[in-house]
């Protein structure tokens, strides 16, 4: 068989839905400057589909730095992976900056999130290891276990009896081995927003002996009193081995890093294929960063911003009658119960005839029969537009419920 025969057969989970959803509901453009008010196939909308939490994104100061860094430097500088010849002196200051904010001895720049993740748990454990991770860890995170030569325990989400059990059978397995423990999860999950039991999880170090990484993309910037993340939220930032997080979200760049010590640091520096063989970020992404980074811990009035309009939104959805879940972050997923067909229909109500912007998640990225609208409020919002989003939100639901929506008829999005 040619490879590419499958293709036409075998199209995925998601792609088998590329004809109706292709530039709508999956690569949809949202053109103009990033605001809460964006447009989407020349009309505007308000937006809730942006990690911009603290509105970094487009802030005044942000735009200057970045166009200065780029004026100063080019996009090339420095040409080369940091081990052979990309290495500066900003590069090290941010680490030092991100180390200090956190907590740690020492931080480890990383070019992009989910590259950084795969890397990381490629170059922590080997074939004698055990990894035992959170059910609704993140892909990045899926992908890197997918590399791991050795087993692997999962346990069901936030299920801590359960992880005793799996740290119960890892321990007996290395202890034949000669290996070590490694626990995944993370600080905030940004599909539900709930957070990692983080601190349920530390206190299981006096039983069992465990290296715990914690992703926290979602929290970084968000949580904690300083806004340092879901570690600091928990006050464990002594108990958590290995701190990793992303710049797309709080501080709307690109990026990444892993916070540990000293000694993990150098390992990592030595080890991560993903580094060594990759172009280190260039300069202007560097100070961008570092500026983004100064913005985040001194300017905590865009913060208290984000978690006003965050919970102003929830408690009003609530109010309303609606099913957000368990979140405990800005992260705000509105559960409804309907077909995929439905969901179409809702969210093109929500985005024609509403002016809302949100994404959609469906089977079989969740159960069967669910629909998930999830919103990410930001500083950049206003309490007006929560008000407007909770009564539309509770205007589709109602029609959801009256059967106003086809149970079979995907929304035809591309005849209007």
């Amino acid at each position: 068989m040619d490879i590419f025969d499958k293709i036409k057969t075998q199209k995925g989970n998601i792609g088998q839905y590329a004809k109706q959803a292709h530039g709508y509901f999956a690569f949809p453009k949202l053109e103009g400057e990033i605001n809460s008010r964006m447009k989407f196939r020349g009309k505007e909308v308000l937006t809730w589909s942006l990690n911009n939490y603290i509105g970094l994104a487009n802030h005044p100061e942000i735009r200057k730095a970045d166009a200065e860094a780029a004026d100063k430097w080019g996009l090339a500088y420095p040409m080369g992976a940091r081990m052979m010849s990309g290495q500066t002196s900003l590069h090290e200051e941010l680490e030092s900056k991100l180390a200090e904010f956190v907590g740690k001895p020492d931080a480890f720049l990383l070019n992009f999130g989910y590259q950084g993740m795969v890397s990381i748990i490629d170059a922590l454990v080997g074939r004698h290891d055990v990894i035992v991770y959170d059910s609704e860890s993140h892909a990045c995170i899926m992908d890197g276990l997918r590399l791991h030569p050795g087993k692997r325990f999962v346990y069901p989400h936030n299920d801590m009896d359960n992880l005793r059990k799996e740290l119960e059978r890892a321990t007996k397995w290395v202890e034949k081995t000669g290996g070590g423990i490694l626990v995944i999860t993370e600080g905030v999950f940004g599909m539900a927003g709930d957070l990692g039991k983080l601190d349920e999880i530390c206190a299981m170090k006096d039983d069992f002996n465990f290296r715990l990484l914690v992703d926290d993309a979602h929290g970084f910037g968000v949580m904690g009193k300083n806004g340092a993340g879901a570690i600091e939220h928990f006050g464990v930032e002594d108990k958590v081995d290995l701190h990793f997080s992303t710049f797309a979200k709080a501080m709307a760049g690109i990026g990444a890093f892993i916070a540990c010590d000293e000694e993990v640091g150098t390992y990592l520096r030595y080890t991560m294929r993903s580094q060594i063989f990759a172009k280190s970020l260039p300069m202007p992404i560097v100070e961008g960063s570092l500026k983004r980074l100064e913005m985040l811990r001194t300017m905590p009035e865009l913060r208290e911003k984000l978690w006003s309009v965050a919970n102003t939104l929830q408690t009003g959805l609530k109010d309303a009658g609606l099913d957000i879940g368990v979140t405990e972050s800005p992260v705000t997923p509105v559960y409804l119960s309907g077909s995929v067909a439905e969901g179409t229909q809702v969210t093109m109500d929500l985005r024609e005839n509403y002016n809302i912007f949100c994404s959609i998640v469906v089977y079989p990225v969740i159960p069967k029969g669910q629909l998930l609208l999830r919103l990410i409020p930001t500083a950049m919002h206003s309490l007006e537009d929560v008000e407007y989003t909770v009564n539309a939100f509770k205007d589709v639901a109602q029609k959801l419920k009256d059967g106003k929506y086809s149970k079979d008829k995907f929304a035809d999005v591309f005849k209007q």
